[in-house]
């Protein structure tokens, strides 16, 4: 049973210190704090829409990200944290909920009753099964996006803030190193 403790342990320090690497990493990527900003927000904000795009927003991905100039690093590394918060999935539900006020359907089958569908009413030539599926993953699609743009502003800004106060760390450490050479030279 130790040894199972100590397996978990290291695991769970590879993951951390996986996760370390790869955000400085993003913190040192050249191009200065808005490209990687930029870039980082762009991946982050198209993790949100994954899900509901089916996967085709990773076709326009890199297009995007070179197109605004941002940093395709960072993108990656965004797209990889917004993976890994689980926060398109938490969000689903209040995205088709969203999408659904945005772009309410109009009809009576809509307004509280609920209508269970079957395979034989696709037979028989009634594919509004096909259509709520396809209008509720369209709500999804609108509210995912919708939430993928708020956060990738609020990224944007986070990791700006998270940049300049890296660099402005390592070039502290920078001058103390200097004075500490320059007094054991004198």
């Amino acid at each position: 049973m130790n040894k199972k403790h100590s397996n978990k342990k290291q695991f769970l320090n590879k993951i951390y210190r996986a996760f370390k690497l790869n955000f400085l990493k993003l913190l040192r990527t050249p191009g200065g704090v808005k490209k990687v900003s930029l870039g980082f927000s762009i991946g982050f904000a198209l993790e949100m829409i994954v899900i509901s795009s089916a996967c085709l927003v990773y076709l326009i991905f890199y297009p995007v990200v070179k197109l605004s100039g941002g940093s395709v690093p960072a993108a990656i590394i965004g797209n990889v944290i917004g993976k890994l918060t689980f926060l398109p999935i938490l969000l689903m539900p209040f995205a088709r909920k969203l999408g659904s006020w945005i772009y309410p359907l109009h009809g009576s089958r809509h307004k509280g009753m609920i209508h269970e569908a079957s395979i034989m009413d696709i037979f028989k030539g009634d594919f509004s099964a096909i259509r709520d599926v396809l209008h509720g993953g369209l709500h999804i699609l609108i509210g995912m996006s919708i939430f993928g743009a708020v956060l990738g502003v609020i990224s944007y800004y986070v990791i700006q803030f998270l940049y300049n106060k890296t660099a402005k760390r390592r070039m502290e450490k920078r001058r103390s190193r200097i004075l500490v050479y320059e007094q054991i030279g004198s």
